[in-house]
């Protein structure tokens, strides 16, 4: 996060990486309380959940009552089986995302880092978000850093991010995920 600005300005992409395949469950109770506060406006939300022991991860979708409707292809859903998933197809992995999703301004280095966060024993939220009240957001986020069990990823998005974003998820859906 670079500054409180990144919060206010609209549009913004974070990943709350957990070091326990439980921690996304406990960040989704928090985001929906500061959604319900109006701290936070909530577009999509996802998450990777990965349980030792198991040969793969598991991606979801968390219900906040505030985020987009249920029939709704969720743009981040898709993103995330692009990275978890990689298949021989060229939009898979980080490098061919970032030309995918030209527009939105999540770079390289960005799907670089949200990827090394998904290993066994883990779990990632990740919450595209609208608008952010930074002072109520900011407690949550030092209180989680404070106990050095969660890593916060975030990103602004460009102006017309949010619609790319959507025509991404669109029309490059997969049905095999």
């Amino acid at each position: 996060m670079d500054s409180d600005a990144v919060w206010t300005e609209g549009p913004a992409l974070s990943a709350w990486i957990y070091d326990s395949p439980r921690g996304a469950a406990a960040g989704k109770v928090r985001l929906e309380r500061l959604s319900q506060r109006g701290a936070v406006v909530v577009v999509d939300a996802a998450t990777v959940t990965w349980v030792k022991g198991a040969h793969r991860p598991r991606i979801g979708r968390p219900h906040v009552a505030t985020m987009m409707r249920a029939n709704r292809t969720s743009p981040l859903e898709v993103l995330l089986g692009h990275l978890v998933f990689p298949s021989a197809g060229s939009l898979d992995g980080p490098a061919g995302l970032d030309s995918a999703l030209h527009g939105t301004q999540l770079t390289e280095d960005f799907l670089l880092a949200l990827r090394a966060g998904f290993a066994p024993d883990t779990s990632t939220l990740l919450v595209l978000s609208s608008d952010a009240a930074f002072d109520e957001v900011q407690v949550v986020i030092e209180r989680g850093r404070a106990r050095g069990d969660v890593r916060l990823l975030h990103t602004p998005l460009g102006v017309g991010g949010m619609a790319a974003l959507d025509a991404f998820a669109h029309t490059s859906a997969r049905p095999d995920r």
